[in-house]
């Protein structure tokens, strides 16, 4: 299935015969071993389905042999490898689960040190992976790492548990940050308590507070706003009390910037516009207060990232005009490609509202060449482009046309 027709009516066959039998996506994504999420992204078009296995699993499913569901499936060519699944699936049976349930049963375990250098790198290319949304490669990385190092925080010697488990923590919260960028918020839920409860273990009380802070995003990614707020509201007034004196460290200031972010997201999806005006402008205090762009618990806030969010929030409060008058005096070279990725997407969300498509598709192209996952996988990035299809019409240009077709939107 190397076009994008073949893979859309490959989707539109699946999902009519698991509609004839009546089974839900997350039915039948159970018996195939995949993720709703995935299922949804075959039915679309999204998603290839090149190996013969989960072939078998899909038409055993069904009910109908492997030939009537895909008919030339016994002569497959090699996948290649732009179509390589890019998917979380194995970083969720990580999560699935005690991740070290021999230690819970043994009467005594050897207490071993561990290798803390290579557990820091290993850590850092989590992280690494996240930003970059290269989710295979982060899920293979994960499968070995977190029963490590679930299986080191409980039996190294007690000096250097404290570090074992903060290295857990950061762990968890990069999984959580990749769960909400691959929409799936359910995942990002359990890995987030898992974080702040291995950073509760580590007695670094500040990384509970960047675990929080993932547990809210995956909130607002469920659509449950009550909760983000709560979460987040309860983490800054610790906050507040904590960096009310003189000279506040620089990674609560982090925090607390960060959590004001999430509240202006939250209103701003709640369509409180006022509040969430309110929360950007404390974020801006904040960010005035750090006085420099940092990456404490890879939050990477400070005085451009709250810029950047600024946009963000303008365009979900459909306020193109100030999304692109912010937008246009941001220098934005310091941050991560991810974070210089999602303020070009707004941009072109911005553009399209105001209906200039020539700025709209520029700004997404861009994007696209930062970090390809995130303009042809994001729900607000796809819409964007269809709408900038659906404007144009006829006379849509060559180069939108081809982005479309690569986002399937």
């Amino acid at each position: 299935m190397s076009t994008p027709e073949e893979r859309r009516a490959f989707g539109s066959r699946v999902a009519q015969l698991r509609k004839q039998r009546g089974m839900k996506q997350e039915e039948l994504a159970a018996i195939v071993g995949r993720t709703a999420s995935w299922l949804s992204q075959v039915e679309r078009g999204v998603q290839p389905v090149n190996r013969l296995d989960v072939l078998r699993l899909l038409a055993d499913g069904l009910g109908v042999s492997l030939q009537a569901l895909r008919p030339e499936a016994s002569a497959l060519a090699p996948v290649p490898v732009d179509e390589q699944p890019n998917d979380l699936d194995q970083a969720r049976l990580v999560i699935s689960g005690h991740p070290a349930p021999e230690v819970l049963l043994a009467d005594r375990l050897p207490s071993a040190p561990a290798d803390l250098p290579e557990l820091r790198t290993a850590v850092e290319r989590i992280w690494e992976l996240a930003h970059g949304n290269r989710f295979a490669e982060l899920s293979a990385a994960v499968e070995p790492l977190v029963p490590l190092l679930e299986r080191a925080a409980r039996t190294a010697p007690d000096n250097e548990q404290p570090e074992l488990w903060q290295l857990l923590s950061q762990t968890y919260e990069g999984l959580s940050a990749a769960f909400v960028r691959q929409d799936e918020p359910d995942a990002a839920w359990v890995a987030a308590d898992r974080a702040i409860r291995a950073a509760e273990q580590s007695g670094k009380p500040l990384q509970v507070f960047a675990g929080i802070f993932r547990l809210a995003q995956a909130f607002v990614r469920l659509k449950r706003l009550d909760q983000a707020e709560h979460a987040a509201t309860t983490a800054i007034d610790a906050l507040r009390d904590h960096t009310g004196g003189a000279n506040p460290s620089p990674e609560a200031l982090s925090l607390l910037g960060s959590l004001h972010q999430v509240l202006a997201l939250v209103h701003a999806r709640a369509g409180n516009r006022a509040a969430a005006r309110e929360e950007t402008d404390l974020a801006r205090v904040v960010g005035r207060l750090l006085g420099e762009d940092r990456n404490d618990f890879n939050l990477e806030f400070g005085p451009t990232n709250v810029e950047v969010q600024a946009v963000s929030i303008a365009v979900e409060l459909g306020d193109a005009g100030e999304a692109i008058d912010l937008g246009r005096g941001i220098d934005p070279s310091g941050l991560s490609a991810e974070r210089r990725s999602r303020l070009l997407l707004d941009m072109g969300r911005a553009y399209s509202q105001r209906r200039q498509g020539g700025e709209a598709l520029a700004c997404l192209l861009q994007a696209e060449e930062l970090t390809p996952e995130v303009v042809r996988s994001h729900v607000a990035a796809r819409n964007t482009i269809r709408e900038l299809v659906l404007i144009a019409g006829r006379s849509a240009s060559p180069e939108l046309k081809a982005l479309a077709e690569r986002a399937d939107a």
